[in-house]
This record gives C-alpha cells, structure tokens and sequence, in this order.
C-alpha cells in the first residue's frame, strides 16, 4: 500500500458524513462554507522546568511519542525574579498537528485515550473561546496508550485545542460532535 493514497478513516468521515450533515443543519449553498479541522495544536508548560532542565526533555519525549511528531520548547517571554525565571528559558512545550496527522491524532484521541479517562462522562461543551475554537484540557497524560507508565516519574496535564474555521461557537460545537467528540448530554 503505498503512503500517498492512505486517508485517515476520520477524513473520509468528515468528507461523506460530516459535511453533508453541516450542510443539512445550517443550510449551506457550498462545500465550501461548511467550517472544517485546520489543526490541533498540543501544549504543557512543566512545573519546575527553571530548577531542573531534565523535566523539558521529558515533555517534549511524552508529547513526540503521543503525537507521532517532533514537539518543539516553548520559551519565556519575559523576566519574573519572583519565578527565578530568565527572558528564552525553556518553559513548556508545544507540538502543531495538520494533515493527516491531526485526522490521526483525533481518531486515536477519541476513540482510545478519552474512553481511559477515570469517571469519564464527556467533555465540557462551554470550552469554546467564541471564534469556533475549542480547547481540551487533560489531567493525566497516561490516558495515552502511547505513554509508558512505568516510565512516567510525574503525571501531568496538557491542553488540546481544536482549531476550526467556524465563524460562531455552535457551528464548531456541530462539527466537532459530528467528528465523534463525546460532548456532556448538556444542550446550548
């Protein structure tokens, strides 16, 4: 099989089901006004990266190997004494998913890593930041198949977030349901 016909399952959802649908509910005249994923972005900022350098290596590992690609250090933006941090100190990291990869990520997201949630009973459906964006947040990084727990020395939380060309919070609330997001049985 070769690597440039492969479309992940979810994009194929999206194409035959999701944009129909859209088009359905909000009355449409093209495909093409029909809001769409255009990438998701994963971040972790890491407690006590100023002390110790080790824990930003670790991050960016844990972030690489759930995501399948390279995380990047994000970096402070400005001196706080109080913090004993430096203007470009390495305090977090950060991973762009787009493509393939981001259709990929989400599948395995949804399907596998949330239903590992302890209490798990849907995501938060007001988590949307009013321009068609919604973020994730998520306590333990071992609901990642991914991750080795016996590796795993701290556990700790990263946000996702969902960035959508939805003009308007209940277009991006449709989509994301329709992609198979398990939102709260709470209606807007």
């Amino acid at each position: 099989m070769s690597t440039d016909k492969y479309t992940p399952r979810l994009e194929v959802k999206y194409k035959n089901e999701v944009v129909p649908a859209l088009m359905k509910k909000f009355s449409y005249k093209t495909v093409m006004q029909a809001p769409r994923l255009t990438k998701v972005c994963l971040n972790r900022g890491v407690n006590g990266a100023v002390a110790d350098k080790k824990l930003i290596d670790i991050a960016i590992d844990e972030l690489s190997t759930i995501t399948g690609q390279k995380a990047v250090a994000t970096m402070s933006k400005k001196d706080i004494s109080n913090f004993k941090l430096r203007k470009n100190m390495p305090i977090g990291a950060k991973v762009t998913l787009r493509g393939k990869t981001m259709y990929e990520f989400l599948d395995r997201l949804v399907s596998v890593s949330l239903p590992r949630v302890r209490d798990f009973k849907g995501i938060n459906d007001k988590s949307f930041d009013g321009r068609g964006n919604y973020t994730l947040g998520v306590t333990e990084q071992i609901i990642f198949p991914e991750i080795d727990i016996d590796k795993v020395n701290k556990i700790t939380g990263l946000d996702i977030t969902l960035v959508t060309t939805a003009k308007t919070n209940e277009e991006a609330y449709e989509l994301l349901k329709e992609l198979g997001l398990p939102f709260k049985n709470t209606k807007k």
